[in-house]
C-alpha cells in the first residue's frame, strides 16, 4: 500500500518541486523582452546566428518539405478519391500545410537542428565559465549571448515557413498532377478561388510566436546549465524535448484563438 501512494504521490509532489523552477523560467522570459529594444544591437552577433538557424537549416526543411507535400497529396487522394470530391485536394492540402503542418514541421526542424545546437553551446560556455568571464568584463551576457539568438531565431522560423510551405505544396501539385493524374488546372483554380490571407498569414504568425518560444527555451536551458559535460548533454536534451512540446500546445491555443477571431 505505501509503494502504492508512492506511485500516485511522486509525479504530484515532483511537480510541486519544479513550480519555482517554472516560476524562474516565466521571470528569465520577461526579462528577455525590454533587451530585446535596449542598445547595443548586436547586429553581427544576429547575422551570426541567422546563418546557423535559417540557412543551416534550408536542407532538412527542404527535405521534410518535399516529402511531407508528396505523402499529403497521396493520403487525401485515397479518402477524396471515394466520394469523387478530388477537385478539393488543391485547397485542402493548400490549407493543411500553410495552417498547421508548414509552422509546427519547421518548427521541429528548427530544434532538432538548431536549438540544440543552441543548447549545446551555451551549456558548454556554462560549464567552462566562459559566461562568467564575459560578466565580469562589464557585458551583459543576457544581451550579448540570448537576445540574438532569439532575434535570429525570430527572423529566421517564419521565413523557413514560408519555405517550406512552397517546396511541399509544390511537391503535392506535382504528385497529383503526374502520378495521381489530376487536373492541373482543376487543381490550382480551387486555390485561387477559396484562398484567403489569412491561409497564409496564420502560419507565419505562428512561425513568429514560435520563434520566439524556442529560441528562448534553447537558451534558458543552456544558459541555466549545470554538471559539467553530462550537464551540457541533458541540456540538450531538455531544451529539444520542452521546445517540441512547447510548439505543439502553443499550436493548440493559437489555432483556437484564430479560429475564434475568424482570422
Amino acid at each position: 500500500m505505501e509503494r502504492l501512494f508512492t506511485f500516485i504521490g511522486s509525479p504530484f509532489v515532483n511537480m510541486i518541486r519544479n513550480m519555482d523552477k517554472f516560476g524562474i523560467f516565466i521571470l528569465f522570459q520577461l526579462s528577455l523582452i525590454p533587451l530585446m529594444f535596449k542598445r547595443p544591437w548586436r547586429i553581427k552577433q544576429i547575422f551570426e546566428q541567422l546563418d546557423i538557424v535559417g540557412v543551416g537549416t534550408i536542407a532538412v526543411i527542404f527535405l521534410t518539405a518535399l516529402f511531407t507535400g508528396m505523402v499529403e497529396a497521396v493520403q487525401l487522394y485515397q479518402g477524396f478519391s471515394k466520394f469523387g470530391a478530388e477537385g478539393f485536394m488543391g485547397y485542402t492540402i493548400f490549407i493543411s500545410i500553410t495552417r498547421e503542418l508548414g509552422p509546427v514541421f519547421a518548427s521541429l526542424m528548427v530544434i532538432s537542428r538548431a536549438i540544440s545546437s543552441m543548447a549545446a553551446e551555451l551549456g558548454t560556455m556554462r560549464v567552462t565559465e566562459q559566461i562568467d568571464a564575459i560578466e565580469t568584463l562589464a557585458i551583459d551576457s543576457k544581451k550579448y549571448l540570448i537576445i540574438p539568438r532569439i532575434i535570429a531565431t525570430m527572423i529566421s522560423l517564419p521565413l523557413l515557413v514560408i519555405f517550406f510551405d512552397f517546396i511541399s505544396n509544390l511537391s503535392a501539385y506535382l504528385i497529383s498532377w503526374l502520378m495521381l493524374d489530376l487536373n492541373p488546372i482543376g487543381y490550382t483554380d480551387t486555390i485561387k478561388q477559396l484562398l484567403t490571407f489569412s491561409d497564409i498569414g496564420t502560419g507565419i504568425l505562428k512561425g513568429l510566436v514560435f520563434g520566439y518560444f524556442i529560441g528562448s527555451i534553447g537558451a534558458y536551458v543552456g544558459y541555466h546549465t549545470t554538471g559539467g559535460a553530462k550537464g551540457v548533454g541533458m541540456a540538450t536534451t531538455k531544451a529539444v524535448v520542452l521546445a517540441s512540446i512547447t510548439i505543439f500546445i502553443a499550436n493548440y491555443f493559437l489555432s483556437a484563438i484564430f479560429m475564434i477571431l475568424q482570422w
